[in-house]
């Protein structure tokens, strides 16, 4: 036990305070109805505008009501010198009209109304977003457009900085971008990626009635245990992920990152003194439920038709168990790879759960017990 306590400090001292929260997304809705003046509004995360505009007036890390108040000018300056909406006859004016708050399953985020003046007609647009882009490549605009009855969607990014939007144009939620989003969340998503190593940290073994690990004597074993904790999990947080973006569950964030964070920490501690169901997988369904709502907070803000949200929600879950199988097949090679060259791959398991245990139990206080971002 103490080489295993002493493996976790390891761990955590070389990890630091490592983050594991969602990358950055704004939500940019456009509505260009014929006939009259194109409007819209942008939300974007209060710690992400800290970074630009610098919301946090007296660095006690707690942004205002007041401290966002007196940067209401600058922050509009800072959207109308990123967001670009041009006409063949010139770019339009974005006006601010209206600042608020609203608060998204993963924070507060600021509310920026506005509307175009565009010098003619808007037939033929062309949005120019680049908010964020030179503080976080990471960061993401994902758009909205009503338009005439039909709804345009786009994942905006560094590569992808710029949409055309005809108007005759009517095009259903794309999925590759989507897919390249889920992508993105679980490859950056540290802490769902710890969870899935611990499962599957006890995939080449077989535990004992007493509760002691025996390594398997076939790695078809192996392989199947797998394939059982990989479907669980993504079946599982496919349905959370849903029913929290279609708005049937809202959670807040601080309750779902914290469960996040206790899940790793009871998985970890099931691997070293057993205290869970010694089906595997069905640890993975149940906890899976948890992490899906995790995901949530990069669908929900969207607000699409139902055909759009079930494209979008699609994409979104395949990218995600794409870096699953990914990370999956990688262990699996590894794990064969110190079997067959004959190393002591036994500690593995109890010293790669103690320093998971210890990270988890780093991220579960600072999530459930640092005080509020926003305290509006």
């Amino acid at each position: 036990m103490r080489r295993w306590l002493l493996a976790a400090s390891l761990v955590l001292l070389a990890t630091g305070p490592a983050a594991a929260h969602k990358p950055s997304d704004a939500y940019l809705r456009l509505a260009i109805d014929p006939g009259a003046t194109p409007h819209g509004s942008l939300d974007v995360a209060l710690r992400d505008l800290d970074l630009v505009v610098g919301l946090d007036g007296n660095g006690d890390g707690a942004i205002t009501w007041r401290e966002l108040k007196a940067r209401h000018l600058a922050l509009a300056a800072y959207v109308q010198s990123r967001l670009v909406l041009d006409t063949p006859g010139g770019p339009c004016e974005l006006r601010p009209v209206e600042h608020l708050v609203d608060t998204h399953t993963d924070g507060a985020y600021a509310v920026l109304r506005f509307v175009a003046e565009c010098p003619t007609s808007p037939g033929r647009l062309t949005l120019r977003y680049g908010l964020l882009f030179d503080v976080d490549p990471m960061h993401r605009g994902l758009l909205t457009v009503s338009r005439a009855g039909a709804v345009t969607t786009a994942v905006l990014s560094p590569d992808r900085p710029e949409i055309a939007l005809e108007a005759s144009e009517a095009r259903s939620a794309e999925f590759g971008p989507f897919f390249v989003l889920g992508l993105e969340h679980i490859a950056f998503g540290f802490d769902h990626l710890l969870f899935l190593l611990v499962l599957l940290l006890p995939a080449g073994y077989f535990r004992l009635p007493g509760g002691a690990w025996l390594p398997v004597t076939s790695w078809s074993r192996a392989v199947a245990e797998i394939v059982k904790v990989l479907s669980a999990f993504t079946v599982a947080h496919g349905v959370s992920l849903a029913a929290a973006t279609t708005g049937m569950v809202d959670l807040p964030a601080r309750l779902v990152e914290s469960a996040i964070a206790a899940t790793i920490v009871l998985a970890a501690l099931d691997n070293v003194r057993p205290c869970l169901p010694r089906k595997r997988w069905l640890i993975a369904f149940g906890f899976g439920l948890i992490h899906g709502l995790g995901f949530a907070s990069a669908l929900g803000p969207l607000d699409l038709p139902p055909l759009d949200l079930a494209t979008a929600l699609l994409g979104f879950n395949l990218g995600i168990e794409a870096v699953q199988v990914a990370v999956a097949l990688c262990f699996l090679a590894a794990a064969y790879s110190l079997r067959t060259l004959g190393l002591p791959a036994r500690g593995l398991l109890p010293v790669g759960s103690a320093g998971a245990l210890a990270l988890a139990c780093f991220w579960f206080v600072d999530r459930a017990f640092a005080g509020a971002l926003t305290p509006f």
